[in-house]
């Protein structure tokens, strides 16, 4: 195995002393976080979405992961090779980070994965392949749904988007390499939405948004992503030649209106990373926000589906927390569902579904 060739050890000291390792592994950046009151529970974590590198630096955890060293857990994080849709890449790199992990500090007791938005996806991924390695997976504001589905939301937004404002971003079939989300594009599109109020609340309808700072910024990032699978699928793997809109204030106007494409490429890439199988075998937790503007909850209700019908429903629950916004759970939240998996995996009580709630007083256990 190719040693790291940057290693950096800190002594960050909040609740307890944490050692940090900040490293590559095969060129890509990891960090490592092992607390001097380790229970010999290790925690990897896939990061989300990121239209640039993920790059680590000496410092403190951001608090939703210091919330895992705090109680003693072990924490890895790889930034994959790849930014952007790096379902590809994620898996085995962060799969040789763990490797890495054991090799460089000893077996755990117990593994456990977990990610917020696509580190969510990545962790119900992870639990269908490799069920073998976890006990189990706490997948947070994942955008539980087969990859083809979940972009082709993407690529519909911008077919709708570019009805009411032509022009403004480029056409969703062949999105420029260079087209970058950008502040300045965000506010562009602000400026547009509120010199056309009409046409903004047509939008929110359609998306179901509830502000046009949240539609400008879906409308950029969105946008992006189709440019990211575009390179990755080597052309546009979605039609909506067959799509029938809904939603807006006049659903026959925009389908006698918007332009129609034709796919230039498979949704072979997409199929592969990912589709879901609802194949569990060991348990599997998701916490959502009752109201997610760039994931609805909508789209992780698709896996409970999925895991009814294949009557693995039992080792699949899904929660929510009453908040606004992409993957505004706190903290505090965090741990109460990870205690909740750890309990079930352990103890074998399975988390009821629907709120969840912090309670009082009520430490993580360290098995």
């Amino acid at each position: 195995m190719k040693k790291s060739v940057l290693l950096i050890f800190v002594f960050l000291c909040g609740a307890a002393c944490a050692k940090t390792e900040i490293g590559t592994l095969h060129g890509v950046p990891f960090r490592i976080d092992v607390p001097d009151n380790w229970n010999h529970v290790l925690v990897v974590y896939y990061h989300g979405y990121s239209p640039v590198p993920v790059q680590y630096k000496e410092g403190k955890l951001d608090p939703v992961l210091s919330a895992f060293t705090d109680k003693g857990y072990a924490v890895a994080q790889s930034a994959y090779s790849r930014s952007g849709w790096a379902v590809e890449q994620a898996v085995p790199e962060t799969e040789e980070l763990r490797k890495y992990f054991v090799k460089s500090y000893g077996t755990p007791q117990h593994e456990f994965v977990t990610g917020h938005s696509m580190g969510g996806f990545l962790t119900v991924e992870t639990m269908e392949r490799s069920p073998a390695t976890y006990e189990g997976g706490l997948a947070m504001c994942g955008p539980l749904q087969p990859a083809p589905a979940l972009m082709k939301r993407a690529f519909d937004f911008a077919v709708v988007f570019a009805f009411y404002f032509p022009g403004v971003v480029p056409p969703p079939d062949s999105v420029p390499a260079d087209f970058k989300v950008s502040e300045e594009k965000v506010k562009e599109i602000m400026r547009l939405l509120t010199a056309n109020p009409a046409k903004a609340a047509a939008l929110r309808k359609f998306g179901k948004l509830k502000t046009d700072k949240e539609l400008a910024w879906n409308t950029v990032f969105l946008t992006y992503i189709l440019k990211d699978l575009q390179e990755r699928s080597a052309g546009n793997p979605f039609s909506n030649r067959d799509t029938i809109y809904t939603g807006s204030p006049d659903d026959n106007r925009l389908n006698d209106s918007v332009k129609r494409y034709r796919s230039t490429a498979s949704l072979r890439y997409l199929h592969e990373n990912y589709t879901f199988t609802g194949k569990l075998t060991r348990p599997v937790l998701a916490i959502h926000t009752t109201y997610d503007p760039l994931v609805p909850a909508e789209i992780p209700a698709y896996y409970a589906l999925l895991t009814d019908e294949l009557g693995t429903n039992d080792l699949f629950v899904q929660e929510y927390v009453e908040h606004d916004g992409h993957c505004s759970i706190t903290p505090e939240e965090t741990m109460e569902g990870f205690n909740e998996l750890v309990a079930w995996t352990e103890h074998h009580v399975k988390p009821q579904p629907g709120h969840l709630q912090v309670k009082a007083n009520v430490k993580s256990s360290s098995k």
